[in-house]
């Protein structure tokens, strides 16, 4: 992942989309310059669904993540404003 991140760069990429589990490495190797786009962010107490590498938005923004992806925990509460206002509390958190 790191190999191909560099390679990306030197095409003149400026981020990737990573998984909550290459966030820290991608952070250390490529600097904070770099964006990561982050799929697999699960509200604290979510169901994972088909999603096996995820995190919390907490941890995943704490691990250097620039934009989290939160689909269905959002998109299928009853209230997705309020999912969407728990997540940002929980990132504030």
């Amino acid at each position: 992942m790191l190999h191909l991140a560099g390679m990306a760069a030197a095409a003149g990429v400026d981020g990737c989309v990573a998984s909550p589990n290459e966030i820290a490495a991608l952070r250390t190797n490529r600097g904070p310059a770099w964006v990561i786009v982050t799929p697999g962010v699960r509200p604290a107490g979510s169901a994972a669904g088909d999603q096996s590498r995820i995190a919390t938005p907490r941890a995943a923004a704490r691990a250097g993540a620039h934009y989290l992806v939160v689909g269905r925990p959002i998109t299928t509460a009853p209230d997705p404003a309020a999912a969407a206002a728990a997540v940002l509390r929980e990132m504030a958190s």
